[in-house]
C-alpha cells in the first residue's frame, strides 16, 4: 500500500475553498508546505505598512502554518 500525502491549505481560517494537493512522497509534500508558508511570509512583510519585529514574524509564521493541515491517504 502506497502513502500519500493530502495537504489542506487554507488563506484563513474560514476559508470555503482552500488550496488541496496530493503529494506522493513525503519531501515533496514538506518542501511544498516550506515554500508556501515563505511566500505567504514575504508577502507579508512587504505589504505591511509598519516594521514587524521578530516576535511578530514569529506569530505570524506560527499562524500561517496552523492554516495548513496534513493527511496520509492511501
Amino acid at each position: 500500500m502506497e502513502r500519500k500525502y493530502k495537504v489542506t491549505a487554507a488563506v484563513a481560517a474560514l476559508d470555503s475553498n482552500p488550496t488541496v494537493k496530493i503529494f506522493d512522497e513525503f519531501y515533496e509534500m514538506q518542501d511544498w508546505i516550506e515554500e508556501e508558508v515563505a511566500n505567504r511570509m514575504d508577502w507579508i512583510v512587504q505589504h505591511s505598512q509598519w516594521t514587524i519585529s521578530n516576535d511578530e514574524w514569529y506569530e505570524l509564521r506560527q499562524e500561517e502554518y496552523s492554516l495548513i493541515h496534513v493527511q496520509e491517504v492511501v
